[in-house]
């Protein structure tokens, strides 16, 4: 059973409908009995870093997350899943995150200015007009498809050429002390980390479930893992 935690958060029902594509019977649920009896876990989520922990801590399900991984069962963060393992974010200072994974996630800087090359961004799939002076500001929150590079052998990619493109909505990224456990990066007008591996924990910055072939591709390859 895939334990997909609810925790009032956006983009839980697009994970869910992933799932029964891969032919699971995924679970949406904050009880804790079921989720530490999943076969893998599942952590989405839209939205901003402080109100998330907010509702994390007062189901009590921050406990449960840890216990998730103390126990070694898979599990997956998502877009703001992923931020919400590491230590802390911009966009809540003085909030903290869970820590189940050491970094920070910043903010994309809009006033920062980016090359064009014939008539697109680096790395983006999408096409975009170049400004005047073969340059304009960086786009924020970045919206689109995005091309992976991978710094380090992850099991989420296993058959994913590097150069694939998947689908991200961010405004923040992640900064991550460990540089061992990141697995993909992406550009936008900083290299960032789009994904990261450590033992049964798997986070990515992107959406799977948005991201076509590919993506159901990275999820199957998350439920491969046992």
């Amino acid at each position: 059973m895939v334990a997909i935690i609810d925790y009032d958060a956006g983009n839980i029902r697009s994970v869910e409908n992933a799932m029964k594509a891969l032919g699971e019977e995924p679970r949406l649920t904050r009880d804790p009995g079921e989720i530490l009896s999943a076969d893998h876990v599942i952590l989405p989520g839209v939205g901003a870093f402080g109100d998330a922990m907010d509702r994390i801590r007062s189901y009590g399900l921050d406990e449960t997350i840890r216990e998730v991984v103390r126990r070694g069962i898979p599990f997956l963060g998502i877009c703001l899943g992923l931020q919400l393992l590491f230590d802390s974010s911009e966009e809540s200072p003085g909030v903290p995150g869970l820590g189940i994974l050491h970094g920070k996630v910043v903010r994309f800087r809009d006033d920062m200015p980016v090359e064009i090359h014939d008539g697109r961004e680096p790395g983006h799939q999408d096409d975009a007009p170049a400004a005047a002076g073969n340059d304009r500001y960086l786009k924020v929150p970045e919206i689109g498809w995005n091309a992976l590079a991978y710094p380090n052998p992850g099991r989420l990619f296993l058959g994913i050429p590097e150069g694939s493109y998947v689908y991200f909505v961010h405004s923040y990224y992640l900064v991550a002390d460990d540089r061992d456990i990141v697995t993909a990066q992406a550009q936008h007008g900083v290299m960032f980390d789009a994904s990261v591996e450590k033992g049964n924990v798997f986070a990515c910055q992107f959406h799977p479930e948005k991201s076509e072939k590919m993506g159901m591709q990275i999820l199957r390859n998350f439920l491969d893992v046992n």
